[in-house]
């Protein structure tokens, strides 16, 4: 049997520890065992409980403070995961062996580790070595994405992480429970973007011609290779998690021994059912 694991990344304050939270309580509502695992070195509190925390194998405090080392925070982040990359042995007896596991794996937020370092692309490459299917689930803050400059912004580093780690990955606006009416209905149009209107918007506002030029070329790529689309997710609503959870397990194939799941079909309920999410929720 294989295993299951989700990589929770994303930019700090992108709500990857209240994914964490709000997911485990919600399959242990479905009644599926899950787990999760800490792999923030410099994380202070989290309101789960874990499996496995990196801060028992090396914490940021502590590099930080040794006078051989004089890191800052952002070095000694960098640090610490190198030095977990050269531990994974720790993580494996962590983990421990259990067919059928199912792993949270709450990551660090710093974007340089998913796209010019290789630790997280060697914990992958682990993890697939015992035998974990594994899916990169991408957060951005939906506050921070109402505007096309910054949306371009969050597909970016979205799609750095997809290229670098070389996994399936789904991609999630966070925190849609605390947006207004008119903001949820403003950011429908992110989700499944429309690209060349993105350049109309985006390039309406810059004077410089050369940039307008480079937000034209990346607009183009992004829409070509349809790479990049969002699912929203709000904590305080069931159908917004599973939503995201069903597109999820479809991606890793959870449960593919347990029932047969029509493909097509499948896609076009879940499709409706984030249609139907934006109508309930705008409307009210």
């Amino acid at each position: 049997m294989p295993r299951y694991a989700q990589l929770v990344m994303g930019p700090a304050g992108s709500g990857k520890s209240t994914y964490c939270s709000t997911m485990l309580q919600h399959c242990e509502a479905l009644g599926r065992a899950v787990q999760v695992v800490n792999l923030d070195p410099a994380a202070e509190l989290f309101s789960y409980p874990v499996m496995a925390d990196i801060r028992e194998l090396i914490e940021v405090d502590d590099v930080m403070e040794d006078d051989s080392l004089r890191f800052g925070p952002n070095g000694g982040l960098v640090f610490c995961m190198e030095y977990f990359a050269n531990n994974f042995n720790w993580l494996e007896e962590s983990l421990g062996h259990v067919e059928d596991d199912y792993i949270l794996f709450d990551c660090p937020g710093q974007i340089e580790l998913y796209t010019h370092l290789p630790v997280m692309k060697q914990l992958v490459e682990q993890l697939q070595q015992w035998e974990f299917r594994v899916c990169g689930v991408f957060l951005v803050d939906s506050q921070f994405m109402v505007e096309s400059f910054k949306f371009i912004s969050g597909i970016l580093a979205a799609l750095s992480a997809m290229i670098s780690l070389e996994i399936p990955q789904i991609n999630i606006m966070t925190k849609m429970d605390l947006l207004s009416k008119k903001a949820k209905k403003e950011i429908e149009k992110y989700l499944d973007p429309d690209m060349y209107s993105m350049i109309e918007d985006s390039t309406n506002i810059l004077k410089s011609k050369r940039f307008k030029k480079l937000t034209k070329s990346i607009c183009g790529l992004i829409d070509d290779y349809g790479m990049v689309r969002f699912l929203p997710f709000d904590r305080s609503d069931e159908e917004s998690i599973n939503i995201v959870l069903q597109h999820i397990d479809t991606t890793i194939q959870y449960g593919e021994d347990l029932e047969f799941k029509e493909p097509k079909e499948y896609e076009e309920d879940k499709s409706a059912l984030v249609d139907e999410y934006f109508q309930d929720h705008v409307n009210e």
